[in-house]
């Protein structure tokens, strides 16, 4: 590779034509060349964070009120972003445009609120003219900005310094290095404000009960089948008369789950169990009691259990339905695999819809 070749990209700031890579390999290693110059310069900010970074992530958990975030034109589109970030997790946010901010909307801000103020330069003319009126009333201004040394960074009572990064754009000019380091460093003060409000995955449930995330997420009770829809019986039938008593219309649950005299779960048949006794032609079996071609004590969820959690007991056993039993250890409901199946879709969870048996 000539010495030429082996210049940063970025040297093509100094150059009055650019030719564009031509092969494959040479569009390849460009590209490559411009998300690493990205991720080291996100590397480069995460070494540099300092004990103001954590003070603007006190100060957002803190908070009473909501986190404003304001910014210009990248740094906007980044804040609208970090915004999501947020309020997807423990922090209530809302973005305001700096333009729209001197024609009315400053009256968005409360004085129980924190605002981000993000610009990569602190001088961006929109956003310093607000500045001033963002600190007097809200409960704090945190700047996010690459340097201290700046009208944004004067006017705030937090500054996180990210610094000066060269642009992975081929010109030196589109803002690429500069905001990802921005995103990358406000996610990390939102993520580290979320562990401060100790955070949890039941609580992120609450903000995302759609999509394949979401329902995961859930809990048991809102997936499972209601009893009225589960096979019962008691243990001290036959075979024969479980499976005529225990039937359902419409679409059956591929287990009976027995119970004693209290409703309490005693134990589970399966259709498996009842295949494996047709496939050995052990006709008399059927005619026995249920008690001794049951499973004992078989594995079962509790109510309040989160699905992924419940999903996980079901791959690690390999089982197919799952009873769902309340504080008396009396069945409530059951999971099937098949309603999993329909619910994620095969591209979500391949490896619990392969163990069906």
């Amino acid at each position: 590779m000539s010495a030429a070749e082996k210049l940063p990209i970025a040297s093509a700031l100094n150059e009055d034509h650019v030719s564009p890579p031509e092969t494959l390999i040479e569009r390849l290693r460009v590209l490559r060349e411009i998300v690493s110059i990205e991720g080291h310069a996100i590397l480069s900010a995460a070494n540099t964070l300092g004990v103001d970074a954590v003070r603007a992530a006190e100060m957002t958990a803190e908070c009473e009120g909501c986190v404003v975030v304001t910014g210009v034109g990248k740094a906007g589109l980044v804040g609208k972003k970090l915004v999501a970030t947020l309020a997807s997790t423990g922090t209530p946010a809302h973005f305001l445009h700096p333009a729209e901010a001197v024609h009315g909307d400053l009256g968005r801000v409360r004085s129980n609120d924190i605002v981000w103020a993000i610009s990569n330069s602190g001088r961006s003319e929109e956003v310093v003219r607000i500045a001033p009126h963002l600190r007097e009333h809200s409960a704090g201004l945190i700047a996010i900005t690459a340097s201290s040394d700046n009208p944004l960074a004067a006017a705030a009572t937090c500054t996180v310094a990210i610094g000066k990064h060269n642009e992975a754009c081929p010109n030196g000019l589109a803002p690429t290095s500069s905001t990802a380091v921005m995103m990358a460093v406000g996610d990390g003060i939102a993520m580290l404000a979320s562990r401060l409000r100790s955070f949890t995955p039941q609580d992120f449930a609450k903000f995302h009960p759609g999509g394949a995330l979401g329902r995961k997420l859930a809990k048991v009770d809102q997936i499972m089948r209601s009893l009225d829809a589960c096979r019962i019986a008691t243990c001290d039938i036959t075979v024969r008369e479980a499976m005529v008593q225990a039937s359902k219309n419409g679409r059956r649950t591929g287990a009976v789950m027995l119970v004693n005299e209290a409703k309490q779960l005693v134990g589970i048949f399966t259709d498996s169990d009842l295949a494996r006794i047709l496939e050995t032609r052990n006709d008399v079996a059927l005619d026995e009691s249920i008690a001794n071609r049951m499973t004992v004590k078989p594995t079962t969820a509790a109510s309040g259990m989160l699905l992924q959690d419940a999903m996980a007991i079901m791959s690690r056993r390999r089982i197919s339905e799952l009873p769902v039993l309340d504080a008396q250890n009396r069945p409530i409901g059951l999971i099937d695999i098949t309603d999993i199946a329909g619910m994620l879709g095969s591209q979500d969870e391949p490896a619990i819809l392969s163990f069906k048996q």
